[in-house]
């Protein structure tokens, strides 16, 4: 029976999947497995029977990846869950920057009580909130990942001529780009050549303050940001510099701050991305299949922190080896393997930075004391047997 801790509410179409043999629910105990969305746990006690946790969403910054690296202890995500739920907002955001909807629909709001003059009023006052078309005019999107091909085939078909760069374009995502979208090189390409930039890169040390106000200084005259991937994108004093100035005509982001709000031309929106429930089911069902193939296989597929791996299981028993990415180690413990008497059937190793995984089906007498000189080698972290 494995025991599943769930953090958040998860939702149920998730959870179900889980089937029998498995207990699950907030008040597990020493649990093998943990379900969670947004909940914090950088400060919480990680038990010793924990293997692996699983984000229902992209972004893991609540998680402690680092320690969970060290324990062996695999952190899986669900990317692309709940790109079209994103890529619906950020659409929204590409008209409401243009069109001015929300003040728009603020002012309307005042002329409550006017009675038989609201025409009127609406008539002579709609003139300041007029905004251009979407259709013919240039988006550039960075980050071509699940959510970034979606906008940038749903702009292409609304009519705009979209450029978008990635660096890290993988064979598997360029196949669902549209052919229409320009591959740009540089940055400076799409800051030099997009009315509209979308910003859809994760969060790293190279990516903070990606849009700031050198990159904005590069950029169109009254240009649109949207940044709806992470509010540390963007650097908050830069773009406010640049709607004083007019630099930049509006800022849409799903991570309001203090600074931003109420502020002119800003669309503030309360982290909405995912908010929808066909987004929250997708996540939940990806991070229990995610969860319930490794603990019951061993297989890794969208961990953030181990490498992925993959084997069909031939044979009863499975051995499942975190270790360091360290010349030699394989052999050594193979040769463990083979003074107990221990047959190595099948095999797979991957490796990720420091870390690397190995699977392997054997035959013979697996027991305890016959894996112990393996568990005590210094470049293994976790051994793991499935029967």
């Amino acid at each position: 029976m494995y025991r599943v801790k769930t953090l958040n509410n998860i939702a149920e179409e998730g959870l179900s999947r889980l089937g029998q043999g498995y207990e699950y629910g907030n008040d597990i105990q020493n649990p093998e497995g943990i379900l969670v969305r947004s909940a914090a746990m950088h400060d919480l006690e990680l038990p010793s029977e924990l293997l692996a946790i699983a984000r229902a969403g992209a972004g893991v910054n609540n998680i402690p990846v680092d320690k969970c690296s060290e324990r062996g202890i695999v952190v899986f995500n669900t990317p692309g869950a709940n790109a079209n739920a994103v890529k619906e907002l950020v659409i929204a955001g590409l008209f409401l920057t243009s069109r001015k909807i929300a003040p728009a629909l603020e002012w309307t709001k005042t002329l409550k009580g006017k009675g038989s003059d609201v025409s009127k009023l609406v008539e002579k006052g709609k003139g300041q909130f007029a905004g251009p078309e979407i259709k013919g005019k240039s988006l550039g999107v960075i980050g071509l990942g699940a959510i970034g091909i979606l906008v940038a085939n749903a702009a292409k078909n609304l009519g705009m001529e979209v450029y978008g760069y990635d660096p890290y374009l993988s064979v598997d995502a360029a196949w669902g780009l549209s052919r229409w979208v320009h591959h740009a090189r540089t940055l400076d390409e799409i800051f030099e050549n997009c009315d509209y930039l979308t910003v859809h890169v994760p969060l790293t040390p190279d990516t903070k303050g990606l849009i700031n106000v050198d990159s904005i200084a590069n950029m169109r005259d009254e240009v649109r940001i949207l940044n709806f991937a992470r509010g540390e994108l963007v650097d908050t004093a830069s773009v406010l510099d640049g709607l004083k100035s007019g630099k930049i005509a509006a800022y849409a982001t799903d991570f309001p701050s203090d600074e931003l709000i109420g502020v002119e031309n800003v669309l503030a929106i309360p982290h909405l991305g995912a908010s929808t429930p066909e987004s929250e089911e997708n996540c939940a069902r990806m991070a229990v299949d995610e969860l319930k193939e490794f603990l019951e296989n061993g297989n890794i597929r969208n961990s953030v922190n181990m490498p992925s791996i993959s084997m069909p299981r031939a044979h009863a028993v499975r051995i499942c080896v975190f270790h360091r990415n360290v010349r030699n180690t394989i052999s050594r413990f193979s040769g463990v393997m083979a003074n107990a008497g221990i047959n190595i059937e099948n095999m797979q190793s991957k490796s990720r930075g420091d870390y690397a995984y190995t699977i392997l089906d054997v035959t013979g007498e697996v027991d305890d004391a016959a894996l112990e000189p393996m568990r005590q080698m210094e470049e293994i972290i976790r051994l793991r047997v499935i029967r």
